[in-house]
């Protein structure tokens, strides 16, 4: 086998913001595709200082630069999926979903980073609404957790069932060709379960519940997680179930650094060799 030949690997692109503390956005997208085995392309749409005890200061980069690194990679290399995470502003949002459909963009992910899992609202109400009109019906699939999945259904989220209804309403009303409402900011017995519907199933993952603090990153980490399965071709479903199975076993080996929530551990399976 040539050189050339081993360099022919699967391709994948995160539309993320920089994380300073190298848990979300970028810094954790790009490991889950190494860790996939996926090449990991880049177009960053702001820059945080933060770490693991919050966000100190927020910086966008102009609409412009986000679209010309997105035009760099697409038209070069090529991708075989992408993810969008933090988008943080209208313009910003409007311009990826420009070039999402000028570029024919296929096998995106889309989480919608608007809430946090504690319930604060990350973004405006006017991103919020070009997030959810001009993004969210180009994805493949959308990953919002409880408090984004509420306000993209307009449904209350107390149950498994409010849960499978707010995913129901989502797909029918935005357009993605499947949802995934997560769990993580549930309580009890129901922390950690996630929802899948598609149009045709229905479906409940579940998975071991893994009892840490540190869990910073985690969502970026799914969203990451499917579309590197995407890009190596796996189907939907299919990539939704390893990725939930991966983002579990991050959970178990996740990183105990700083004074507050640390990261993933998305190379876990490296750490005990």
């Amino acid at each position: 086998m040539n050189a050339e030949t081993k360099s022919r690997v699967s391709v994948a692109l995160t539309i993320a913001g920089s994380d300073s503390g190298g848990g979300a956005g970028i810094q954790a997208d790009l490991r889950t595709f190494a860790f996939h085995c996926v090449h990991g392309t880049s177009a960053i749409t702001c820059v945080t200082a933060q770490n693991t005890l919050g966000v100190m200061r927020v910086d966008a980069i102009p609409p412009e630069a986000v679209v010309a690194q997105i035009q760099a990679v697409i038209e070069d290399i090529g991708v075989q999926a992408a993810k969008t995470g933090m988008l943080l502003n209208q313009e910003i949002i409007s311009a990826v979903a420009q070039q999402v459909e000028t570029l024919q963009i296929s096998n995106l992910v889309v989480d919608p980073v608007m809430v946090s899992r504690t319930g604060a609202q990350l973004i405006d109400d006017e991103a919020v609404k070009t997030l959810r009109d001009v993004l969210i019906p180009q994805a493949t699939i959308v990953t919002p957790n409880r408090y984004e999945a509420q306000i993209l259904s307009n449904l209350p989220i107390n149950s498994l069932d409010d849960m499978g209804a707010a995913a129901q309403v989502i797909y029918e009303n935005l357009g993605a060709k499947a949802v995934l409402v997560k769990g993580g900011g549930m309580q009890g017995t129901l922390r950690g379960v996630d929802v899948w519907f598609d149009g045709q199933k229905l479906e409940v993952l579940t998975t071991k519940l893994v009892e840490t603090k540190n869990t910073h990153g985690t969502g970026c980490t799914l969203s990451a997680a499917i579309a590197a399965n995407l890009a190596m071709g796996k189907e939907l479903w299919s990539a939704v179930q390893q990725a939930k199975e991966y983002v579990t076993n991050a959970l178990t080996d996740s990183i105990n650094i700083g004074k507050g929530q640390g990261p993933v551990g998305h190379f876990f399976s490296l750490l005990h060799n």
